[in-house]
């Protein structure tokens, strides 16, 4: 249906997977089974809709991943927050993380 690697939506969402990958990066250990799994699925789960959707037959289906997408980038913003308040990272990369969630978000 669509070349995803086209839509700027994608670009922002793979974008926004890598800066949490090097974010995370140096979380404790304790967490790798746990919140960063969790947080870095979450981003990739953003950008794998939009690709899934894009490669969907219908336009209604496309829509769906979409939904799913955004979905997962609220889901994404909420685990940074936890992040934060359990002081893994601070205020400015969560808030630079955020602003990236929040630009995505208004393209979905």
């Amino acid at each position: 249906m669509h070349k995803f690697r086209e839509l700027v939506v994608w670009q922002k969402a793979m974008d926004l997977a890598t800066s949490v990958y090097l974010s995370t990066e140096n979380l404790p250990i304790t967490e790798k089974f746990g919140l960063l799994s969790q947080i870095r699925r979450c981003a990739v789960s953003i950008c794998s809709n939009i690709a899934e959707g894009a490669g969907r037959n219908t336009k209604g289906e496309f829509i769906q991943f979409l939904g799913m997408a955004n979905g997962s980038a609220y889901e994404l913003e909420t685990q940074l927050e936890l992040l934060n308040r359990l002081k893994y990272i601070d205020d400015s990369i969560k808030n630079k993380l955020c602003d990236e969630v929040e630009a995505v978000q208004k393209m979905l």
